[in-house]
């Protein structure tokens, strides 16, 4: 009976430890055929037994290189040999990034996932399998640490992510793993890109680490694999703050929700940008290409400007709210300017916003409770009214005495500080009598012609209807 070697028991811990996999599972394996995936099929395949596991095969065909057929005919010759089931597919990456305006890495990726998880759910796998090394752990973090990561990005590879592609070999050397191999006699394919120094990723993995490893720090790769397991551990108990208290700044679903930017200075700097981060994941659904530099120009937005994110989204800030410009941000729907002369006996239609005004008058001492809503009425002391109304759209330069303020005030100062947007202060109409603003739906009606004890008869304007 062969010995189980330290590599085996290695990965038996970080599978128990991270909770990869169920007694019962069925996992499918990625496998390139590399040393680290065939590696990683040999050690499931040993654990199969004792972790009561199923395994499958699959191997992805970027197409990219002249001796990728032969590739995949290694792994169909490997997974019959211990007699799995195999998966193949071929896909032209190349194109594929050319069409999507990825680079080759990202292009590979998406189509790669794309293709574990489509033959995941054929099967019946509840776990993919990929042979992540703690190198490529190490790798990970100082390639982000260069491009200028945040937390998240220095958290490096998730052990386990969306509770589905597990990374056995996370917590394993690369060189233990070829100690394995050699020890096994185990065959496993060389790919040649591995040393294309045009790529990053082969550039620190052999310069940047070995020459820190040298002259620095002879543990460097344990110590990032441990940077990387904290921050991910901060950044995940961050983010679960983060999901607790958005629903508190945001109004609105999906393209259509807005951020609450004043409610954001309030935040700590830290929480604010990540609360800003996650609602432009919201708002693109990724946060690919998203940088620091796209979280602050949209967290310190200006009202009226506009922030551009990858991808051509385009956020605006109007009033207290941040969201998506659209078809009917400020300089896309400008309302017609409107004005109309009406007493209050029949209903009154403004066309222009789509709404509808009725009035009527009351004698004080058969209301008792009057409710207030300035979104939807208007209580009027009647005999202080001059009749025809003159009831009109908005003008930059209006000014009047809210209930109970101490002088006049700008209706765009009024409307700010309660959160309606530019793009709707236009669409409120005005109330004038005599000249003088009565009420502004949306704001608080005039100080001159609020209701008192000396009022004999009230005057009450309600919207009733909203035609669009």
């Amino acid at each position: 009976m062969r010995r189980t070697s330290a590599l085996v028991s290695q990965v038996r811990r970080t599978i128990v430890r991270h909770g990869m996999i169920k007694p019962g599972d069925m996992v499918l394996v990625a496998c390139s055929g590399g040393a680290d995936s065939t590696a990683l099929l040999h050690v499931l395949n040993e654990l199969r037994e004792g972790l009561s596991l199923s395994l499958a095969v699959a191997h992805f065909d970027h197409g990219l290189r002249a001796a990728s057929g032969r590739d995949a005919r290694f792994v169909h010759e490997l997974a019959a040999g211990l007699s799995l089931p195999f998966y193949l597919e071929k896909r032209d990456v190349r194109d594929a990034a050319r069409r999507r305006r990825l680079n080759l890495e990202e292009a590979g990726r998406f189509l790669r996932y794309d293709f574990l998880r489509r033959i995941a759910a054929e099967i019946g796998a509840l776990k993919i399998a990929t042979g992540h090394t703690l190198d490529d752990q190490a790798e990970t973090v100082l390639m982000r640490l260069l491009r200028g990561s945040g937390p998240r990005g220095l958290g490096g590879i998730a052990p386990v992510m969306d509770d589905t592609v597990i990374r056995p070999l996370i917590e394993v050397r690369r060189k233990e793993i070829a100690a394995f191999l050699r020890a096994r006699t185990i065959v496993h394919r060389e790919d040649e890109t591995n040393r294309d120094r045009t790529y990053l990723r082969n550039d620190v993995r052999h310069r940047l680490i070995p020459y820190l490893e040298k002259n620095f720090e002879p543990a460097i790769v344990e110590k990032l694999g441990r940077l990387a397991e904290v921050l991910a551990g901060e950044d995940r108990t961050l983010e679960a703050h983060v999901r607790r208290i958005l629903p508190g700044l945001v109004i609105g679903e999906g393209v259509k929700a807005r951020l609450n930017a004043d409610a954001l200075v309030l935040l700590p700097v830290g929480l604010s940008r990540r609360c800003v981060r996650a609602f432009i994941e919201i708002q693109k659904g990724d946060l690919l290409r998203v940088s620091f530099a796209d979280i602050e120009n949209v967290r310190n937005l200006s009202e009226g400007k506009i922030a551009v994110l990858p991808g051509g989204i385009r956020m605006t800030r109007e009033g207290f709210w941040i969201g998506r410009e659209t078809a009917l941000s400020p300089r896309k729907r400008a309302v017609k300017r409107f004005q109309y002369r009406w007493d209050g006996d029949v209903p009154l239609e403004v066309a222009e916003t789509g709404t509808v005004f009725s009035a009527r008058l009351v004698p004080n001492g058969l209301v008792s409770e009057r409710p207030f809503d300035d979104t939807r009425r208007a209580w009027l002391d009647a005999d202080r009214l001059v009749f025809p109304l003159v009831v009109r759209s908005g003008r930059d330069g209006d000014r009047y005495r809210p209930l109970g303020a101490p002088g006049r005030q700008k209706t765009n100062e009024l409307f700010r500080a309660r959160g309606v947007p530019p793009a709707g202060r236009g669409r409120r109409p005005v109330f004038e009598s005599g000249g003088e603003i009565v009420w502004v739906e949306g704001l608080p009606v005039a100080d001159l012609f609020k209701i008192g004890p000396a009022t004999r008869r009230l005057f009450l304007i309600e919207k009733t209807e909203t035609q669009r």
